[in-house]
């Protein structure tokens, strides 16, 4: 009887150890997660930074390939796979060879869809699928333009919808109204207060998610003052 108290002492201290134990285990997991995730992170946002460095040096086909290596990492994100498009979408533009061309903006569309299904009806990547259809359309206007500003028109309405205030959608499809209005003949200045109010959204967007595409105002200042200018000659 008098061993009993210290056999329940002894089991109270084993639970207690076995408790112990499974909640170092389990702190050790947690924390072997967090550095994972940590380190995870640090290797994207080397690969993201290293492929923006890439491509302001101009080594397009560099950048596309970290892009697209990023993106079979990163299976749920769809920035690489739109980094990889507009990559190919923007070098496009001024090229000569209609293969070249094709062969570039159809590669572009398939990052693009890839994109495209991780995060739908996002207007980021709209306005890319409407910059895609504007490279062909720049390259053979008389080929390209009648099927394809058509489509353009579409993609700017439905982003706009979406994302009233979204200060990308708002520019992009102010210039394009622009290019539309100086092909007829008419004036660019209605769309200048477009203009003005994207400039306005711009700089008061926060800026919350690492690599998000939230450039645009330095363009749409430049609009801006091309308007101003412009009015003053009026």
């Amino acid at each position: 009887m008098h061993n009993q108290p210290k056999v329940m002492i002894f089991e109270k201290a084993i639970n207690n150890n076995i408790k112990f134990n499974k909640m170092k285990k389990l702190a050790l997991l947690v924390a072997f997660v967090c550095v994972a995730s940590v380190t995870a992170q640090t290797q994207y946002e080397k690969g993201m930074t290293k492929a923006f460095e890439l491509w302001k040096n101009k080594k397009n086909i560099e950048a596309v390939q970290i892009f697209e290596r990023i993106s079979t990492a990163e299976k749920e994100n769809w920035l690489p796979p739109y980094y990889a498009a507009t990559v190919e979408i923007i070098s496009a533009f001024g090229v000569k060879d209609e293969a070249v061309l094709t062969a570039k903006l159809n590669k572009a569309k398939t990052f693009l869809d890839a994109a495209d299904k991780l995060s739908e009806n996002n207007p980021e990547i709209l306005m890319s699928y409407a910059l895609l259809n504007t490279a062909y359309i720049a390259f053979d206007g008389q080929k390209y333009g009648m099927t394809l500003s058509g489509k353009n028109v579409a993609i700017y309405n439905k982003a706009l919808a979406l994302a009233p205030n979204n200060p990308r959608v708002i520019l992009s499809k102010a210039e394009w109204d622009m290019g539309a209005a100086k092909f007829f003949g008419q004036p660019l200045e209605p769309f200048c207060k477009d203009v003005k109010k994207a400039v306005e959204l711009f700089k008061k967007e926060e800026q919350t998610i690492k690599f998000y595409p939230y450039s645009g105002l330095d363009r749409a200042e430049k609009i801006m003052k091309n308007c101003e200018k412009k009015s003053s000659q009026n």
